[in-house]
């Protein structure tokens, strides 16, 4: 477990650029926006974002993956209850969190509060590799959060949270990324994952479509609680991406970051 966080960094930094090489080989829409601005303002967020949970470590010493160590020593949770072999408890700490975040994703939509902040991400103009990183401190904090509880109540084991997390990340990028992918691939490979131009749709200034396709990994949950919505109903040329904002601002840090304390 010691060598974790350099794995997790490694394999974070090696599908950043794989994704971000793949989309400005073949994209599959036009900037409205520069790259520079969007990017530095999007990494800066994620920086900050990185701080706020040593801070919030600081505070609650036991991020995910130290929760899960704690519950198994203590025994605590479900999964250690049931005493499962570490195969299936790696498969369902997967799949269980994987639908957690699909549920934390819908609220956030549906609660005016959280959605002041998740909007932030939703703000974005283009959306590409780095969308995947554009969350507010606030948004990331109430997340880790709702992931400690869950891991007390649960007891998954480490392994099964840090391979969850790996997915996560690397899934979050693939569909967040300006990717064009072959129209029948795509129709075999969202089967199973969302794929970018599933997770388009989700982009959409258009009420009805950025309410749908809330998953980050799997596809399966949108497709079981009729959330799914194929194409948006504009294309994915003509479609436009982000709310109602649509000027340069969201690619400025200050108005990203005092977004959800003066729109309402």
């Amino acid at each position: 477990m010691e060598n974790q966080t350099l794995i997790r960094l490694g394999v974070f930094a090696g599908l950043f650029v794989l994704f971000a090489v793949i989309e400005a080989l073949i994209p599959r829409r036009a900037r409205t926006q520069p790259r520079s601005s969007r990017w530095l303002t999007n990494w800066a967020i994620t920086i900050l974002d990185s701080a706020t949970l040593y801070l919030l470590a600081l505070l609650i010493p036991l991020l995910a993956v130290g929760a899960a160590m704690d519950a198994g020593a203590h025994g605590w949770g479900l999964m250690n209850k049931l005493g499962l072999p570490l195969g299936i408890n790696i498969i369902a700490t997967v799949l269980i969190f994987d639908l957690a975040i699909w549920a934390q994703h819908l609220i956030t939509h549906k609660i005016p509060f959280l959605w002041r902040f998740h909007r932030v991400h939703h703000s974005d103009r283009d959306i590409d590799v780095t969308t995947a990183i554009r969350f507010h401190p606030v948004e990331i904090a109430f997340s880790m959060l709702l992931k400690i509880g869950l891991v007390y109540l649960l007891g998954p084991a480490a392994i099964g949270i840090i391979v969850f997390e790996i997915i996560l990340n690397g899934t979050a990028m693939f569909n967040h990324a300006n990717i064009k992918l072959p129209l029948g691939l795509d129709r075999l490979v969202r089967m199973i994952l969302v794929t970018p131009d599933m997770h388009r749709v989700h982009h959409s200034d258009i009420r009805a479509e950025h309410d749908s396709n809330y998953g980050f990994s799997l596809s399966i949950w949108d497709r079981m609680f009729r959330t799914y919505i194929a194409q948006p109903g504009k294309g994915h040329d003509e479609m436009t991406i982000g709310l109602e904002w649509q000027d340069d601002k969201p690619s400025n840090l200050g108005w990203a970051l005092s977004l959800p304390f003066f729109r309402k």
